[in-house]
């Protein structure tokens, strides 16, 4: 037989090598065309006496398998769809453990191999690049695990990442081959591991040269004609200790249980019910756990949350890094050198991810000592990746070779793109403008990396402002994913398609937003952060005001991302803008607080030794306990929940107003902006997500409760109000 799937070639000592190919894909995953077709094989493959044995391998130099397509789990079903009965999501969710069981024991009763009256034929792995997830699992059902020898190699089991567990019998044999401890770091962490680790926890067999894996697996196979998995013989015992007697494996599961609760604060179940795995499958036999893995992997698959983690960390990002956004007509722009002007903090990071992207980068700034100092930023991310191993001295140096620092305008000359990035001051930018555009060619675009200032201001300096365009980064450039790309007024198509052409190759995510004050993330993150000094000035406990946001699931609390943005700046922008607004200024709520603690007690923020924090030197960070003399603690403390409430809508609400007022024109870029622009808990999916899943009519009720309890600021949008009045959802279909 034949299949379109993988290849297969039969050698004279009835070997069988199964070459993994998906036609018209770059990496090979489990989609429902290799499942069903995989399943025949395994069937001609225990039925055939002329087989031997087999080894997999993949025809991809992309890797070997990288797990199921996401793409076709993101309706939050499998198999026969959302409308299917439990017991056929079960069956469809449980036909791949089926097939790799059926795979390992050679279609044997278990029985007779526990009893070792029966054997299964050996099937080797032969893993010339990344498995993880479905592809990992693959591996771990072959009898021998042969890889390449390759530090690069990724292999591990992602799916907590998208709120899933690995539903393949991930929990079931990583344990049985590595014990308790190894595949729960594993599995709930997500950080895949290296061949020679997978080798050292007992996860793999052999780490061989690249070119010898598939002599190694079939030499191998030769050489045992007749095998059965560890756990399918007779007083199988897990290494490490496991089941529900054993005292080792007591006491792993009741710290694990504290210390994933004390990570995720209970608002990952997938972490919970991988746990639930590896315990309830370490005390039944392997066909029962399997069940167990497959009923839990159900249960996670149906749940709004993994949807929605699915639908925005995996497919909407991929969709905006493969440029959704992008026009369609405009050829792809070649990019090989690029201007990056300023090279203080921002200016110095954009030069860095550009080179690092394969460019070329003229790095200009108005002293040369400071043009150096910024390829120097540069300098030290190498030297810190070549000390930990993770690129090599030649890589690096290449990367800086790339980099040349100037005072010289005339170095632009024949640059593809400019890149600005100095002093956020409009008559700045606009002597830059100037100056640049008298030297780059007519049809080179220009960019602009404000953060605050609206982009159609910034084009009128321009003599092209058709190919005037913003590209806003976020600190520090070389660790923050989202980039923010702002058309001005005039920006033509082809100042898009480059701007999009270029985040490509530095390869971070886009989302495309209205030009407008603040933009889409600088909209949002301000009222968030205002809203807890808010709480700071009403006597709220900052430790509680911290602890909810944590416990909320952002990664630091609204006080420590303030000291980090710099108090200072806070009130910068409050004066600028009160000067520029003049009577229609509106009080934010937080003047008072900002003018307390930058003009009268001088607390800046981190940079400038301390704001809501205290940094000592040798020691780590702790709020500042002389915050309370100056805003008295109230004897009236809110609830942990009411904190968490009031911190989470602070964010929904302005986020909400920006989609309504087409700041962002669709859901999901809301959503990757807020989880990848200023750290949005995750679990959620995004602000929409989150949205759609509690109903616009929820929120729309528990915003207004807000408004009257806090004031004005909370209150929904009008579209919102009316959208939750005819039923509607925000990514599609009418509410449940």
């Amino acid at each position: 037989m034949s299949y379109k799937t993988f290849n297969i070639e039969v050698d004279g000592d009835g070997i069988a090598l199964v070459t993994i190919d998906l036609p018209g894909k770059s990496m090979n995953v489990w989609d429902a065309d290799l499942m069903e077709e995989f399943a025949k094989w395994v069937d001609e493959f225990v039925a055939d006496d002329n087989i031997k044995g087999a080894v997999i391998t993949s025809g991809k130099a992309s890797g070997f398998l990288a797990g199921a397509d996401l793409n076709m789990l993101g309706s939050g079903s499998v198999g026969k769809g959302a409308g299917a009965s439990k017991e056929d999501q079960f069956n469809s969710a449980f036909a791949l453990n089926s097939v790799l069981r059926k795979l390992e024991t050679g279609g044997q009763p278990v029985k007779a191999l526990l009893k070792g009256e029966a054997a299964a034929k050996p099937v080797a792995a032969a893993v010339n690049g990344l498995a993880l997830g479905g592809g990992l699992e693959l591996v771990l059902a072959c009898h021998h695990r042969v890889v390449a020898d390759n530090p690069k190699i990724q292999l591990g089991v992602p799916e907590v990442q998208v709120g899933l567990l690995p539903g393949a019998g991930g929990t079931q044999r990583l344990p049985r081959l590595a014990g308790l401890q190894n595949a729960a770091m594993l599995a709930t962490q997500g950080k895949p591991i290296d061949p020679n680790t997978a080798k050292g926890q007992g996860i793999i067999q052999e780490v061989v040269p690249a070119d010898q894996v598939v002599a190694k697996a079939k030499e191998w196979v030769k050489a045992n004609p007749k095998v059965t998995q560890p756990w399918d013989k007779k007083g199988f015992k897990f290494p490490g200790g496991g089941g529900a007697m054993d005292p080792r494996a007591a006491q792993f599961f009741m710290a694990a249980n504290a210390m994933a609760q004390r990570e995720t604060n209970h608002n990952y179940p997938a972490v919970q019910y991988i746990l639930s795995c590896l315990y309830e499958g370490s005390i039944v036999p392997m066909d029962t756990a399997l069940r167990i893995e497959s009923k839990y992997f159900v249960k996670l698959l149906s749940s709004p949350q993994t949807r929605n983690m699915i639908r925005t960390l995996f497919i909407n990002k991929q969709a905006a890094e493969k440029g959704e956004q992008r026009p369609k007509d405009v050829p792809p722009t070649s990019l090989k050198k690029v201007g990056v002007l300023g090279a203080g903090m921002m200016g110095a990071g954009i030069a860095y991810v550009t080179a690092k992207g394969g460019m070329d980068v003229v790095l200009l700034d108005r002293d040369l000592e400071y043009a150096k100092k910024g390829k120097g930023y540069s300098e030290k991310i190498v030297e810190k990746g070549v000390s930990r191993g993770k690129v090599s001295k030649e890589k690096g140096e290449a990367l800086l070779a790339r980099i040349t620092p100037t005072t010289d305008y005339n170095d632009l000359k024949d640059v593809d793109l400019i890149i600005e990035a100095v002093f956020e001051d409009p008559e700045v930018k606009a002597d830059v403008i100037k100056k640049t555009e008298a030297v780059i060619g007519e049809d080179i675009i220009f960019a602009s990396n404000t953060s605050t200032l609206p982009i159609t201001g910034l084009a009128k300096n321009s003599e092209r402002p058709d190919q005037f365009i913003g590209i806003h980064f976020f600190s520090p450039v070389d660790k923050m994913p989202l980039v923010e790309i702002i058309p001005g007024e005039k920006s033509g198509d082809r100042s898009l398609a480059t701007a999009l052409d270029y985040v490509r190759m530095i390869r971070k995510t886009p989302i495309v937003v209205k030009d407008t004050r603040g933009f889409y993330t600088n909209r949002v993150v301000p009222p968030y952060l205002g809203e807890a000094m808010i709480m700071v000035q009403e006597g709220v406990k900052p430790a509680l005001i911290e602890n909810a946001a944590k416990s909320l699931g952002m990664p630091v609390g609204p006080l420590a991302l303030t000291d980090e943005t710099s108090l200072s700046l806070g009130h910068m922008l409050m004066t600028s803008t009160k000067k520029e607004l003049g009577k229609d200024y509106k009080p934010s709520g937080n003047e008072e607080l900002l003018e307390k603690m930058v003009v009268d007690l001088g607390r800046h923020g981190r940079k400038s030794g301390g704001g809501f924090y205290e940094y000592p030197e040798n020691g780590k960070k702790h709020l500042w306990e002389g915050l309370s003399e100056h805003f008295p603690l109230s004897d009236d403390q809110p609830s942990l929940e009411e904190a968490k409430e009031r911190l989470l809508y602070a964010q929904l609400i302005p986020a909400a107003q920006c989609y309504a007022e087409d700041i962002v024109s669709d859901p999901q870029s809301a959503d990757l902006g807020a989880i990848f622009g200023w750290g949005f808990a995750p679990w959620t999916g995004g602000p929409m997500s989150h949205i759609d899943t509690i109903g616009l009519e929820t929120f729309v009720r528990k915003a207004e409760s807000l408004a009257q309890k806090y004031g004005a600021r909370f209150n929904p949008p009008e579209k919102f109000r009316s959208m939750a009045k005819s039923g509607e959802t925000l990514y599609g279909g009418k509410a449940a």
